[in-house]
């Protein structure tokens, strides 16, 4: 019986086909490299747009409650402690965190265009936005 080309022996042989010898890896590779890393790019974007969304919707919250049920800090403090014991390994949601949400809707609310954009921002460039404010 007669032995059968593993995987990798037939994508080295396709290589070789398709892919001169006298061009190296990083000739040839470099458009993939290119395509991995913008996806790479395009995730974090994504990811960032949603954690800033989710800062904005607690804020939002934590803003609402402190002007009408009387939040204040041990309250805050407690759905810090609530949080990390809900979702071990969680970071992000110290009490310090917590009240910068806070900040950051009430400083961008009302204005629309503001606050679309800040979704495009990272976290600590809006943080270093609000605290010069």
């Amino acid at each position: 019986m007669a032995n059968a080309a593993g995987p990798d022996q037939k994508l080295s042989t396709v290589l070789r086909e398709i892919v001169p010898a006298d061009l190296d890896a990083d000739q040839v590779f470099a458009p993939l490299l290119a395509i991995i890393e913008q996806a790479q790019a395009r995730a974090y974007r994504a990811v960032n747009r949603e954690l800033v969304g989710m800062y904005w919707d607690i804020g939002a919250y934590i803003s609402v409650k402190t002007a009408t049920e009387d939040w204040g800090k041990g309250v805050v403090a407690e759905f810090s402690r609530w949080v990390r014991r809900r979702l071990p390994g969680i970071t992000g949601f110290s009490p310090q965190n917590v009240w910068r949400m806070k900040q950051l809707f009430e400083t961008y609310q009302g204005n629309e265009r503001l606050s679309a954009l800040l979704r495009e921002t990272t976290w600590s460039n809006n943080l270093a936005i609000v605290q010069t404010r």
